[in-house]
């Protein structure tokens, strides 16, 4: 099967066939097992061992936050087949940056980084959440204003809490 890994701007075509895995051309042995009990997976992709976060994203199938290595980043995924049908119907419909951003496993709140008022630019860090001993930077997904900030430095949150509520930057008419 054929997938199309969106991570920002970049787009990368892979293809999987059992434990074999073709990333932009290279092959590769992949093996991926959830972690019983929490949002984590154990990766071993040629020969490397990585712990990965995953949490489903609002605003469409395919859409995930992955933490790695202390990073927050957001991927779209899509097969061949939605590849075309949204090739022929003109594309997928972005999200807008607005909404809350949510805690992707539970952890410790190391750091916010914004307040209340504040614009953003895409990408900017909001907040800083620390689980397994890693941090991750969770970061706005486009631009906007944050409209509230829901956490303090050394709060305990489960998954799925209430970090930071973003909308538009563009005046509602």
């Amino acid at each position: 099967m054929k997938y199309f890994v969106r991570i920002g701007a970049q787009t990368v075509e892979v293809e999987v066939e059992g434990t074999r895995v073709l990333v932009g051309g290279e092959a590769l042995e992949a093996h991926l097992v959830a972690v019983p009990g929490t949002p984590l997976y154990h990766l071993l992709l040629g020969g490397q061992s990585w712990t990965v976060a995953a949490q489903a994203l609002e605003g469409g199938v395919g859409r995930w936050a992955l933490g790695v290595v202390g990073e927050r980043v957001e991927i779209e995924v899509v097969d061949e087949r939605t590849r075309q049908i949204q090739t022929l119907t003109g594309g997928r419909v972005a999200a807008p940056p607005t909404g809350t951003i949510r805690a992707p496993m539970p952890g410790l709140v190391v750091r916010v980084a914004v307040e209340p008022g504040q614009q953003v630019d895409a990408g900017a860090g909001l907040v800083v959440v620390e689980a397994m001993k890693m941090e991750n930077e969770l970061r706005a997904p486009g631009a906007g204003v944050v409209a509230a900030v829901h956490v303090a430095p050394g709060q305990v949150v489960e998954r799925g809490a209430a970090l930071v509520t973003l909308e538009s930057v563009e005046p509602s008419g």
